[in-house]
């Protein structure tokens, strides 16, 4: 009988979990398309600092150029095919799973890997900082010890990217401002050490333009506040996830695995916010890719001793 899909698996992002996904699709002799609106790995080419990504890979561009090669390699091998489009709606169904592209075409596969990560937030984005005049303050993670040498930095939020630049630049002579919130507490616990810091728990920040930089006005928790100006003020804020519609969110728009569609498979950061690393990330995209092999395998009469 006739499958009612068109590829064995289709995959939704083409970050460090998708690729893992489509890799590990087509080293399996599935069939595999990917589905990427912007460009393989074009998150990753903003990282300016990467630290613990086995390989040895200093840079997220260079990592992106890595992950662009290996998809390349397995589309020369026929397996994987990657379309540029933009995913507008997952669904599952008893006998297949359809993705809908905004430009209006449909594809349909036995499965579905999304693994669409997350997006930067704003200042508008989180509670506890007000900054009216400014839509977007630039990420710590693009900065290099450089840019931040001699200057009084303040850093909004003690997200997971200030360990990994601080231990990526161990001899920057910098010193950060980090005002972070509750919120933030268990992130610190890594830079809590580095006397090129200092960390600083806020209520509520607010920042304001002022000819020579920015005014910061810091609440602090019990009550008090201090204000200074700076001359360089960067996000650490942490991120939202992208999640496609169709996929079953929780609040803070994470996308749970056990509540999808049986066909539906979320990979990633995506998932939710503890475990966001990019090597944990490419292993759970390559893990996601097996479940519908080994479900399939044993519809078809048990796992095959080559599915490693």
């Amino acid at each position: 009988m006739k499958p009612s899909w068109d590829v064995d698996l289709l995959v939704v992002g083409a970050g460090p979990a998708g690729v893992a996904a489509a890799v590990m699709a087509s080293s399996l002799r599935m069939t595999c398309v990917v589905v990427e609106a912007e460009g393989v790995g074009e998150k990753l080419r903003a990282i300016g600092a990467l630290e613990n990504v086995p390989g040895g890979w200093s840079t997220g561009a260079a990592l992106a150029e890595a992950l662009a090669g290996d998809l390349a390699r397995h589309q020369e091998l026929g397996r994987v095919r990657v379309l540029s489009g933009r995913a507008v709606r997952v669904t599952g169904h008893d006998d297949c799973v359809e993705i809908a592209l905004e430009d209006g075409r449909v594809l349909t596969a036995s499965a579905a890997v999304v693994a669409t990560g997350v997006t930067t937030l704003a200042p508008g984005d989180v509670p506890w900082i007000e900054a009216p005049e400014i839509r977007q303050l630039p990420p710590l993670w693009r900065t290099t010890a450089d840019e931040l040498a001699g200057r009084r930095v303040v850093v909004l939020g003690a997200d997971r990217p200030l360990g990994t630049w601080l231990r990526t630049h161990p001899q920057a002579q910098v010193h950060l401002d980090v005002l972070f919130p509750e919120a933030d507490q268990y992130k610190t616990d890594e830079v809590a050490g580095d006397p090129r810091i200092r960390l600083d728990l806020v209520d509520h920040v607010t920042v304001a333009s002022v000819p020579r930089g920015f005014r910061i006005t810091a609440e602090h928790p019990g009550g008090g506040a201090h204000a200074f100006v700076v001359d360089n003020v960067l996000g650490n804020i942490g991120s939202k996830p992208a999640a496609v519609p169709g996929l079953v969110v929780e609040e803070g728009g994470y996308c749970p695995t056990d509540e999808q569609h049986p066909r539906v498979l979320v990979a990633g950061d995506l998932k939710g916010p503890r475990m966001q690393r990019i090597a944990v990330a490419m292993g759970d995209g390559a893990r996601a890719a097996l479940e519908p092999y080994y479900r399939n395998q044993t519809v078809l009469g048990g796992p095959s001793k080559s599915g490693r």
